[in-house]
């Protein structure tokens, strides 16, 4: 039982709108895996607004989102930022350049989710590459990113990804960032929960992420050792 009030045992459920095949959020859950084998742990990925009701009825412990979201009480912090990347046909003729900017992508044909983090790349396409009245070309799609992906290799289009989503690799599809005028575009990851949620094992995971990120926020619960 001390275990569990120290959330060194327990459980924690964690919700994320986007993959973990590779980038900061697949290393942190593996790391606190190991560091806490005792808590029983489960993730779950689905898309924002979910993620956020789950938050509302307790489902979820924490949910860990590309991008921001509506506050409604919630607490928020800024825990990470990861590159974004454009996915396209190893054809294609941007495909042997290093790194892509904004404006080589005007004109180009973009294919994304309707779920997981999808809106909010395609708000992130339309605020950067619409220009003079004309909007890009974006199709949303009820399908998954994987399926997506798979399928670029044929031509299709091209897809934007956060690098959380590079550790998958697909046929004839290649990865190449994307900068801006500043350097490399980046998106923020960011936690949201409840601080009147007590359940220790969420207590000691927001530790966890301070330590790990070298992070600077107050734990507004139960002081744990």
């Amino acid at each position: 039982m001390r275990a569990v009030g120290q959330g060194r045992a327990g459980s924690l459920t964690i919700g994320h709108n986007s993959s973990v095949s590779a980038g900061n959020l697949r290393a942190t859950i593996l790391a606190w895996q190991k560091d806490y084998p005792e808590v029983d742990f489960e993730n779950v990925e689905t898309d924002r607004e979910a993620l956020l009701a789950g938050l509302d009825n307790g489902e979820i412990d924490i949910a860990i989102l590309i991008g921001e979201a509506s506050h409604n009480g919630y607490r928020r912090e800024l825990f990470w930022s990861e590159r974004v990347l454009v996915a396209l046909p190893s054809s294609h003729p941007l495909a042997e350049r290093e790194l892509i900017h904004w404006t080589d992508l005007r004109g180009e044909r973009f294919l994304l989710s309707a779920t997981g983090p999808g809106p909010e790349i395609r708000d992130m396409l339309l605020g950067r590459l619409s220009v003079a009245g004309m909007q890009p070309d974006v199709r949303m799609h009820r399908s998954s990113r994987e399926t997506i992906l798979g399928v670029l290799g044929d031509g299709l289009g091209l897809t934007v990804i956060c690098e959380g989503s590079t550790g998958a690799r697909y046929p004839d599809v290649v990865y190449r960032p994307i900068h801006s005028e500043q350097g490399p575009m980046l998106v923020g990851y960011s936690g949201y929960w409840y601080d009147n949620n007590g359940n220790p094992a969420l207590q000691r995971f927001l530790k966890f992420i301070k330590t790990r990120h070298a992070l600077f926020f107050n734990i507004h619960t139960n002081t744990i050792e």
